[in-house]
């Protein structure tokens, strides 16, 4: 097989272990017939009484569909809120089996079009929040969250109007406010966002199974966390309402709720009949595809789950770790290129500010890697891109991109160059298929490639200039070099992966 192979095969394995069905079943057993208990994770939670399923985000539809054959006669009724068209999307894609049978207890509410609270989404919203209040100490409330479940979930504190709240959401993001910000805001101004569904919930035992789709799978930013304490106050949203100017341009309701409301955050014994259990993310993810390479005979290292940072300088980092790899296996680990490469990687972390990230410790895993076995270096997390252009691409698509240019960059200014000793293969893709506006999940690349598309008229920097990654790609060898996996059914961001094999030892 090929380097391009086998990262194609490292990225399905790492997408296939978080699809909601596996997931599902290596998470959840139901146990016993006299007085059944729901395991989750080795936990046990005793049904005494009737079981409930609520859910809501972009990869519940099949999380339910799991959850409902594990249940079977035990689950009482659910309701589930999930994008619009998902259903004929998945249909259409032949992923029977992330529907729900005919005869399913779990009503489905499709909503948030274009990933925007809707009528359609507040209504599904109302119907989980009734259902929440009906409970009683004896019930068992298992709640499925996933990415994107923050829009499928409006319950905006009465006398806010749902076109209200967004027009202030919209007026912050106007004036640049981060989704950090703008989630503290819709959190305090929601019914069932920042623990809220958890509390209507009570008496009853809540059991939330989370697909996390953020750094550091931080439970109280997850969907906005309706089941998890939030660690703001409404003193946090005052605070930013008034960094943007915004405390004297609010509707009166906004008012309203906003004085009358706690100022510090819900203590956290209120959510004692809360269980909040991680049951697929990027580490996951990371972690079976680091069980393939080595499979395949790669020393392997897994760099982070939490890259994060502008798409430039992340792709820098990369090509950063890829030459060092390279000049390792020239036999050139520990001279003073190497320890100008290593510097250069330092800074840029420390100016990235990945979370969690020690890079000095990962660079001396490094310095044992030889030649004799090829490297697989991975990685997850989520970029940004800046956009400056007018083009069609995603940040998966831009990172492969720039990363091919970086490494052209650095064969062009060394003279014999080690990384001309290497095959090098570097790979991104979106675990949800889908890598912005394009049919792509994300792209592979090489240090040829930026030469090869010269031979075609393709001029990799006019590209980019256009934030047009996608294009490139499309026209470059026939799309050959596009990551095309259709709609995975679920997302736990982004994932890279780099192979590098030595072509001859020095």
């Amino acid at each position: 097989m090929s380097l391009r192979e086998h990262a194609l095969s490292l990225f399905r394995s790492a997408v296939d272990t978080v699809r909601p069905a596996p997931m599902l079943k290596r998470a959840v057993k139901l146990q016993g017939d006299g007085c059944p208990q729901l395991l989750v994770k080795g936990q046990a939670f005793p049904v005494k009484r009737d079981l409930y399923l609520v859910g809501f985000g972009k990869a519940v539809l099949g999380m339910a569909a799991a959850a409902e054959e594990i249940l079977g006669e035990h689950l009482v009724r659910g309701i589930i809120n999930v994008p619009l068209g998902i259903q004929e999307s998945l249909q259409q894609a032949g992923m029977q089996e992330m529907l729900l049978k005919p005869d399913s207890k779990i009503q489905v509410i499709e909503g948030a079009k274009n990933n925007l609270p809707d009528p359609e989404a507040l209504k599904g919203a109302v119907a989980i929040q009734e259902l929440a209040e009906g409970l009683t100490v004896d019930d068992l409330l298992l709640v499925l969250i996933s990415g994107g479940g923050s829009a499928l979930l409006p319950a905006p504190i009465p006398p806010i109007l749902l076109k209200e709240k967004e027009k202030l959401t919209k007026m912050l993001a106007s004036r640049g406010a981060a989704i950090q910000e703008l989630n503290i805001v819709r959190k305090t101004l929601s019914l069932l966002k920042g623990g809220g569904l958890a509390r209507l919930a009570y008496p009853a035992r809540v059991v939330s199974l989370i697909l996390s789709d953020v750094i550091g799978d931080p439970l109280d930013i997850i969907a906005s966390g309706p089941t998890a304490a939030s660690s703001h106050s409404v003193q946090d949203c005052l605070q930013i309402l008034a960094k943007y100017n915004l405390l004297h341009h609010l509707p009166k309701s906004v008012e309203t709720v906003l004085s009358s409301s706690p100022t510090k955050p819900t203590a956290l014994e209120d959510y004692s009949h809360v269980c909040n259990i991680i049951i697929g993310s990027n580490t996951l993810a990371l972690d079976e595809a680091k069980r393939q390479a080595e499979g395949l005979g790669y020393a392997t290292l897994i760099l982070s789950a939490a890259i994060c940072g502008e798409v430039g300088r992340v792709a820098t980092l990369y090509c950063q770790l890829i030459r060092l790899v390279c000049l390792g296996f020239a036999g050139l680990g520990e001279g003073t290129l190497s320890d100008e490469v290593r510097g250069n990687l330092l800074q840029l972390a420390a100016e990235l500010e990945i979370p969690g990230l020690n890079l000095a410790e990962f660079l001396q895993a490094l310095r044992g890697l030889g030649p004799e076995r090829p490297v697989c270096i991975l990685a997850g997390g989520e970029t940004t891109v800046q956009l400056q252009g007018t083009g069609k691409g995603g940040r998966n698509q831009e990172l492969a991109l720039r990363v091919g240019l970086g490494l052209h960059r650095v064969q062009a200014v060394e003279t014999s160059s080690p990384l001309g000793r290497c095959e090098i293969v570097f790979l991104s893709g979106g675990t949800d298929g889908q890598d912005g506006p394009t049919e792509a999940a994300g792209a592979f690349c090489s240090p040829e490639l930026v030469d090869e598309a010269l031979q075609e008229g393709l001029g990799v920097e006019a590209f980019l200039s256009n934030n047009d990654s996608y294009t490139f790609f499309s026209q470059f060898q026939g799309g050959h070099h596009l990551l095309v996996t259709g709609l995975t059914g679920t997302n736990v961001m982004d994932i890279q992966a780099i192979l590098i094999r030595a072509t001859e030892t020095s």
